[in-house]
């Protein structure tokens, strides 16, 4: 029996034997060519191209009705690499000047976008480069006259393992009989874990060497909710997950039964459950959970787009579309959020030696303005469809906030002239995620129509540590008492100007740090759909005057293990329904 821990891709617990999907290596051949070769090499990338737009549509428009629109999206994406002219250009040019043949050209150059793509720590555009993959794959295939093996022809239940699966096969496997999938690369945004949670199968991903540890046949458990794949399991661990199984099956069909209910404490105090998201096609887990809204929208993703940055159509597009599938809803979108450690191959100046404290987010769109009206601008353009939040993240000071604000105003006076519609009192409001915003938020607050607290960068500008460095990963402590009193003086000074405050740090879905917050004076939380249900769950199960007084119990304490045990007990002195 051997256990491995990868990452939480899409919930649940299946027990099934092996199918192993190795799709082998191309190997590219690469040999020099004379001039005169040049435009018969180009001719064959170009009817390769062809053959692979042909094969694109037919996926898209053949695709069988238990797929939805929002899971075969990605092959627009895909359709428009293949169209792209600054690929052509790009081909063409190292053609005139390597002089080799197409099938290197075209290899050598999809390595080096990838290799910028994966110099990023933001863990979304890493996972983008399947889709360079995919698409140089399915040419390269044509070039070399070469067929892919299909997923579609599974004719029994197997858990599928594979080193990493392109989008295009994940859309093609035969759903009746793929029960569970574990993979070797892959995170929480990639397309196979945003698939996998639509079609509802327990996935884990991120597992590095699953499939040198696998053969054919082999019996395996996947645990989606924990992260864990257990190969060749005896019988007291199937045993004992057989039994976690139907025990999972039961928690969910529990918590299902408070979606229409609201998260509201013995005593009357409401708070708003909302859901962090990465992409529009996460909105059906959204609403499926019983979230309020959408607390934490994050844009980045529309900046890495085939054609390069994200047109202003293009982005209004993705808006509305969120927008409107929440149906009236709160949808709060962050403006772009790069540098530090998210970085977008295009931009190449964001390269810095102390990228943390450096040339990001706000301040990188505050000097790159040509950018950020255009965000601007898309955003104020949709807010007409919904109930739109506009939020800017790493405020550090009211200067800043004021060139906000003065260049927000600007970009609605343009729209005004050329008679674009748009909503005129959009909320505004602000991250507080370093701790000169905390302790200015109440200059911040009279400013703003709400504050957003993030508390993965808070906790690390507060201690000085950086979340990334695992040598000192074990002082990243969000319960901190320098972290806690920051919280508890931002919302202080957010309720005396009459603002309420959210959470959207991955604080906000802990179940032991729930009751805190909400003793701390917190009006939303904002987490990843699937722990909605569990917080809300707690917060009907107590009164806020508990809360409080445990609040004021913990602020006395002088550590963060000394609070942290100190919760624990609380919390499991009063429920057992709560894993800690």
């Amino acid at each position: 029996m051997k256990k491995l821990q990868g990452i939480s891709a899409s919930p649940g617990i299946v027990i099934g034997k092996v199918f192993l999907y190795l799709d082998e290596n191309l190997k590219i051949p690469k040999y020099k060519i004379s001039s005169s070769q040049i435009q018969t090499e180009y001719s064959r990338f170009m009817e390769a191209i062809e053959k692979a737009k042909d094969e694109l549509n037919d996926l898209k428009h053949n695709s069988t009705s238990e797929i939805r629109d929002e899971d075969v999206k990605f092959l627009d994406s895909h359709l428009l690499m293949v169209n792209d002219p600054e690929l052509f250009k790009k081909i063409e040019t190292d053609l005139k000047e390597k002089k080799y043949n197409i099938e290197w050209i075209l290899y050598d150059a999809i390595e080096n976008f990838i290799d910028k793509l994966n110099r990023s720590e933001e863990s979304y555009f890493r996972e983008r480069t399947i889709d360079f993959v995919d698409v140089s794959r399915r040419v390269l295939n044509h070039l070399l006259y070469r067929e892919r093996i299909s997923l579609s022809d599974l004719q029994e239940e197997v858990i599928l393992v594979a080193h990493d699966l392109l989008p295009s096969d994940a859309l093609q496997m035969n759903k009746r009989f793929v029960k569970g999938i574990a993979m070797d690369a892959g995170g929480k945004t990639s397309h196979t874990a945003i698939l996998a949670r639509s079609f509802e199968i327990p996935a884990v991903l991120g597992l590095s060497s699953i499939v040198d540890t696998v053969e054919n046949g082999d019996p395996i458990i996947v645990d989606g909710n924990s992260g864990i794949v257990i190969i060749n399991p005896d019988e007291e661990t199937k045993h004992r997950y057989i039994n976690t199984w139907h025990e999972w099956q039961k928690r969910e069909l529990k918590l299902q039964t408070l979606n229409a209910l609201p998260a509201e404490t013995r005593d009357g105090k409401l708070i708003a459950l909302n859901a962090n998201i990465e992409v529009p096609e996460e909105i059906d887990s959204v609403l499926s959970h019983g979230s309020d809204g959408i607390g934490l929208f994050r844009s980045e993703f529309l900046f890495l787009q085939p054609q390069g940055l994200s047109s202003e159509d293009d982005q209004f597009e993705h808006y509305v579309k969120v927008i409107k599938g929440m149906a009236g809803k709160s949808v709060t979108i962050r403006t772009l959020d790069v540098g530090g450690d998210k970085i977008i191959p295009d931009l190449d100046d964001l390269n810095e030696k102390n990228p943390i404290l450096g040339w990001r987010a706000i301040r990188f769109c505050l000097s790159r303005r040509d950018i950020f009206k255009i965000q601007l601008r898309a955003l104020l353009r949709a807010s007409i469809y919904g109930n739109l939040r506009i939020m800017f993240p790493l405020i550090s000071g009211g200067e800043e906030l004021d060139q906000i604000i003065e260049f927000l105003e600007e970009v609605k006076s343009e729209l005004i002239k050329e008679g674009i519609e748009f909503d005129t009192k959009v909320p505004i409001g602000i991250m507080i995620e370093v701790p000169s915003a905390a302790l200015i938020s109440d200059i911040l607050a009279k400013r703003v129509n709400f504050f957003s607290i993030g508390t993965n960068d808070l906790i690390q500008y507060t201690i000085a540590v950086d979340r990334g460095n695992e040598r000192i990963a074990y002082l990243y402590e969000p319960f901190h008492p320098g972290v806690l009193r920051l919280i508890k003086m931002t919302c202080e000074n957010a309720h005396k100007n009459g603002i309420p405050v959210s959470m959207c740090g991955e604080m906000a879905g802990d179940p032991i740090a729930s009751v805190i917050l909400l003793g701390l004076g917190l009006d939303e939380l904002s987490m990843t759909p699937f722990g909605i249900p569990e917080i809300k769950r707690i917060i009907r199960s107590i009164y806020l005057s508990e809360a409080e007084e445990l609040v004021g119990t913990i602020m006395e304490m002088r550590s963060h293990q000394e609070i942290n045990d100190y919760v624990i007990g609380w919390l499991n002195e009063r429920f057992d329904f709560i894993n800690v």
